[in-house]
C-alpha cells in the first residue's frame, strides 16, 4: 500500500510541475522577429482565435508560409474583409497594402494560426 500511496504522490508531483511550467509558456498573439536585412524581414506571427492582430499595414509584398494553418480573416480599417484559408506547410503571396490602408488579421478558426512572415524590402 505504501508503494502505491507514494507512486500516487509521484504522479501528483509531476502532473503539479508539469502544470506550472504549462502556465508559465501561455502563448499570445503577436510577432517573434526573426531577422532583417536589407532584402527582406522575417518574422513568426502567432494569431490566437478571436483575438486580432492590432491595426497595421506592409508597405511591402511578403511571403506568408503557414506553420500552423487556418482560416484568417483580412479586415481593412474601412470595414471591407476577406478570408484566407491557409493550410499548414504551403507558402502563399500576399501583395503590398494599398496606400493609406491598414487592416487586422483576425483567426476565425477555433486552434492558433502560426506563420512565418518574408517580407520584401526592395519590392513595391
Amino acid at each position: 500500500m505504501i508503494r502505491k500511496t507514494g507512486l500516487y504522490l509521484l504522479l501528483a508531483v509531476i502532473a503539479f510541475v508539469a502544470g506550472m511550467f504549462a502556465a508559465q509558456t501561455v502563448t499570445q498573439t503577436g510577432r517573434e522577429p526573426q531577422f532583417e536585412n536589407a532584402e527582406v524581414k522575417v518574422w513568426k506571427s502567432l494569431v490566437l482565435p478571436n483575438s486580432p492582430l492590432p491595426l497595421h499595414r506592409h508597405d511591402h509584398p511578403r511571403v506568408i508560409v503557414a506553420l500552423t494553418g487556418g482560416t484568417m480573416k483580412i479586415v481593412e480599417e474601412s470595414g471591407s474583409s476577406e478570408i484566407h484559408v491557409w493550410q499548414s506547410g504551403k507558402a502563399y503571396w500576399l501583395p503590398s497594402n494599398a496606400p493609406g490602408t491598414s487592416h487586422q488579421d483576425v483567426n476565425v478558426s477555433d486552434k492558433p494560426i502560426e506563420v512565418m512572415v518574408v517580407e520584401l524590402q526592395n519590392a513595391k
